[in-house]
Parts: structure tokens; C-alpha cells; sequence
């Protein structure tokens, strides 16, 4: 498979069965996985809030550093993150300094904030990644919101 044939609504529904996953273990139901510019699942990461009610155990910023750490930056900046919310700030600061090329997004933050309200353990940041991105020295592309109903689906019942 060539980069230009990735398949992302396909991909972004592995993130999101992913997420449901992370659900049924007792987690957030977050995740993402990162992909190879051939469309290899390179590493899968579920939400790491539990067991240690780590606040910034968002699966995103955990794949960058697993990422960033024993992944070469050749590779990395021709890989994608698909995930199943979009990435908050810190989310989005670790994807842009772990270098990658591309986001793809299921949930907005705007629509999480209103499935999670004012819950204590996802305080949510309205603040698109885009505008994260923008105030780097580099591009980062970013494709979503996509398979929104889907995404959000995995949410119900849980923040409540």
C-alpha cells in the first residue's frame, strides 16, 4: 500500500474499536494507533488514566513517547496518528514534537465537551489541535472530524 492509499476511514476505525476496548479493560474510552507511511499499524495505545489516575495518560501523548523513543524521526515524519477524539493541546504539542505528518480524528473536542461536561477526570480543552499546529514551525496535516457518530457512540453512558 503507498502512503496516497491509505485508507482512513478504515484505519480510523481500528482507533475507535480500539477505544471500546479500552472501555471494556476499565479505561477512558480513548485510543489511537500510529501507521506507517505503507499503512502498517506500527504501535496501538489505549488511554493510560488507570491505574494510576494519571491525568496525562491521554493514549496520544503515551504513543508519542513511546513513539519518539524507539522510532527514528526518518520515519516518524511520514507517519499518521489516527485517533478516536481529536488531540487537546498536550496531545497535540506531543504529535508535533514527535515530528509526524499527519492527523486523523474521529471526535471533535467541542462534541467531547459535551458528551463529558465538567467531569473531573476529562476536563476538556475546547481548542482545536489545528490551532496548536498552526503556531509550530512546521506543517502538520490534520483530517476530521470523521465517523463522528461512531466515535462518539463508545462515550455513552460512560462520563454520566
Amino acid at each position: 500500500m503507498t502512503e496516497s492509499a491509505l485508507d482512513h476511514v478504515a484505519l480510523l476505525r481500528l482507533s475507535i474499536e480500539e477505544s471500546r476496548k479500552a472501555r471494556d479493560a476499565g479505561n477512558h474510552p480513548f485510543a489511537c494507533i500510529l501507521v506507517g507511511p505503507d499503512g502498517t499499524v506500527l504501535m496501538t495505545q489505549h488511554n493510560a488514566f488507570m491505574p494510576d489516575h494519571d491525568m496525562t495518560g491521554h493514549a496520544e501523548r503515551v504513543l508519542m513517547t513511546r513513539a519518539s523513543t524507539t522510532l527514528s524521526h526518518d520515519l516518524l515524519k511520514h507517519c499518521t496518528i489516527y485517533t478516536s477524539a481529536e488531540p487537546c493541546a498536550m496531545c497535540a504539542g506531543a504529535i508535533y514534537w514527535t515530528g509526524l505528518k499527519r492527523v486523523v480524528y474521529g471526535l471533535t473536542e467541542r462534541d467531547l465537551k459535551k458528551i463529558t461536561g465538567n467531569h473531573p477526570e476529562n476536563p476538556t480543552l475546547d481548542l482545536p489541535c489545528e490551532v496548536v499546529f498552526a503556531a509550530g514551525q512546521r506543517k502538520v496535516e490534520v483530517i476530521g472530524p470523521m465517523l463522528e457518530k461512531e466515535a462518539a457512540a463508545v462515550h455513552e453512558g460512560f462520563w454520566g
